[in-house]
C-alpha cells in the first residue's frame, strides 16, 4: 500500500488472529473462536476488520496470522485475501512472536522501511474515516522518527476491561510537526480496578490502549533484540529457512522453545521511543456479553434479545438464543447466552468471569463443550 496522501513510505496490515475469547463462551469455542462470529456489524468479526482496512490497503497487502487450525475459516471468510498471506503459527505465543514470525516469513517481500501496521482480529470498530485518518498519521510519524506508534482511544467512561496509555502532554517536538493529536507515550497500565479507572479519567492524559501497533520493520527487529534476545536468536534460525523445505519444522521446534509474549508487556512497557496517536473514532474489544450488551439497540426496558426468545417482565438483560426457544420470565440484569451444546447464565456485570467456567471444564477435561 502507497500511503493515500501521496507520501513515500510502504506499509502492509497484520491482523492477528489467533486468540481464543473465552470470555464470549459458549459462542466463542476452541473450533470457532469469537475472531470467526457474526456479533455485530455485517460479517463476522475478522471480515469486518478487513472491510475496515481494504480501503487504505490492497489485499495483497493484509497478511493473516493465525494457527494451522483456523486455515479452513480464514479461506472460506476471507476469499479475497492471497493464499499465500496466511502466516501460519503452530500454536498461539502471543503477539510479540505472531508478529516476528510474519515479518521473518515476509524478509524476501518487504524491506527495512516498510511499515508495520498491526491489528487484532476481533474488535469492533466505527467511524472508520477517523480509523483510517488515524492510521495515515501513525504511518507518517513511524516512517519518520523510526519510533514505535500506539493508537489511543479517548476514553468515554472509566472502563476496567480496558489497557490505558498515558500521553505527555509538553510533547512540543510531535505536536509542532503532526499537530496536537500525536503525542510522546510515558507509561502502559493494565486493566486497572474502578478507583485507578476514574483517577485516569479525570487526570485527562489517559487513553485507551486498542492494541494496534505500528513500526518499520527495522525499528521491530531492534526493539526485539533488545528486549526479547533469546527469542530473536530463534526466529533468526527462523529466517535461514524461508522458503526452504525445512521451514515448518524450524517454526515448529522454536516454538516449542519460547515463552508467550505480548508486544505490551515485552517492549513497549520498557522502549523509550513511543508515540501515541489520540483518536476519536468508535472502538470496542467486544470482550463480553456485557460489553456486547452495552453496544447493541436495546428495546424500552434496556433489553437485547436475538433469536427466538419469549421474554415477558424482564430489563436489563442479554438474551441470545439458538436453535431452541428461549423463555424468560420475571427477571432482571441477567445474561443468558443458548448455542448448540452448551447453556450460559449469569448475571449481567459478571460476564467477565465467564472464562472462569472455561477454565474449570479444561481443568476438569470437559472437552466436548470448549
Amino acid at each position: 500500500m502507497e500511503n493515500s496522501n501521496s507520501a513515500s513510505y510502504k506499509a502492509i496490515a497484520v491482523i492477528m488472529a489467533g486468540g481464543a475469547g473465552a470470555k464470549l463462551w459458549p459462542k466463542s469455542t476452541e473450533k470457532t473462536p469469537k475472531q470467526f462470529l457474526h456479533l455485530i456489524g455485517e460479517g463476522s468479526m475478522i471480515q469486518n476488520t478487513v472491510m475496515y482496512l481494504l480501503p487504505f490497503f490492497k489485499a495483497e497487502d493484509i497478511y493473516i496470522v493465525t494457527s494451522e487450525y483456523f486455515i479452513d475459516l480464514v479461506t472460506e471468510q476471507l476469499p479475497m485475501i492471497p493464499q499465500e498471506n496466511l502466516i501460519l503459527e503452530p500454536f498461539p505465543k502471543n503477539t510479540a512472536p505472531c508478529l516476528a514470525l510474519t515479518l521473518a516469513s515476509l524478509k524476501f517481500k518487504i524491506s527495512d522501511d516498510t511499515i508495520l501496521m498491526a491489528f487484532p482480529a476481533d474488535h469492533h470498530i466505527s467511524n472508520v474515516r477517523e480509523f483510517q485518518n488515524s492510521l495515515d498519521v501513525a504511518g507518517k510519524v513511524a516512517s519518520d522518527t523510526k519510533g514505535i506508534v500506539t493508537i489511543g482511544i479517548s476514553p468515554t467512561r472509566p472502563e476496567t476491561a480496558y489497557g490505558y496509555i498515558q500521553k505527555e502532554f509538553n510533547s512540543n517536538d510531535l505536536h509542532l510537526k503532526y499537530e496536537n493529536a500525536v503525542s510522546h507515550a510515558l507509561t502502559f497500565a493494565e486493566k486497572p480496578d474502578i478507583d485507578s479507572a476514574k483517577r485516569f479519567i479525570d487526570s485527562g492524559d489517559f487513553l485507551w490502549n486498542c492494541g494496534i501497533f505500528v513500526l518499520r520493520v527495522d525499528t521491530f527487529w531492534a526493539a526485539f533484540e533488545k528486549f526479547l534476545p533469546d527469542q530473536n536468536s530463534l526466529f533468526k534460525i527462523i529466517q535461514k529457512t524461508v522458503g526452504l523445505d525445512m521451514f515448518k519444522d524450524t517454526v515448529n521446534d522454536a516454538y516449542l522453545q519460547m515463552q508467550a509474549e505480548s508486544m505490551d508487556y515485552a517492549i513497549l512497557e520498557k522502549a523509550e521511543n513511543i508515540h501515541v496517536i489520540e483518536s476519536s473514532f468508535g472502538w470496542s474489544d467486544l470482550g463480553t456479553w456485557d460489553e456486547l450488551h452495552r453496544m447493541m439497540m436495546k428495546d424500552a426496558r434496556n433489553n437485547v434479545l436475538i433469536g427466538e426468545v419469549v421474554a415477558l417482565n424482564i430489563s436489563n438483560s442479554l438474551i441470545i438464543g439458538g436453535k431452541r426457544l428461549i423463555g424468560v420470565e420475571g427477571v432482571e440484569n441477567l445474561i443468558v447466552i443458548d448455542s448448540d451444546e452448551s447453556l450460559l447464565i449469569c448475571k449481567r456485570g459478571k460476564s467477565n468471569d465467564v472464562q472462569e467456567i472455561v477454565n474449570y471444564m479444561k481443568r476438569k477435561q470437559i472437552n466436548n463443550f470448549l
